[in-house]
């Protein structure tokens, strides 16, 4: 019992260490990368639709000439 203290305590030491190392982005990073994950994900919404439009039209042509 006696050593899982110990283990518990030499735990909480490196845990407190190494939070003392970690760094939080500042507020214009956290406005930039969010900016950037939106464009791209309008940039890839606006892809795929075209490419759903494309694959339906190419269907249809493909069943209208089949029939």
């Amino acid at each position: 019992m006696l050593e899982r203290l110990k283990q518990f305590k030499t735990f909480i030491t490196e845990v407190r260490s190494e939070i003392k190392k970690v760094t939080f982005p500042t507020r214009d990073e956290v406005i930039a990368t969010t900016l950037v994950v939106l464009v791209a994900s309008f940039v890839f919404a606006f892809f795929l639709f075209g490419a759903d439009i494309l694959i339906v039209r190419g269907y249809q042509f493909i069943v209208e000439v089949a029939t």
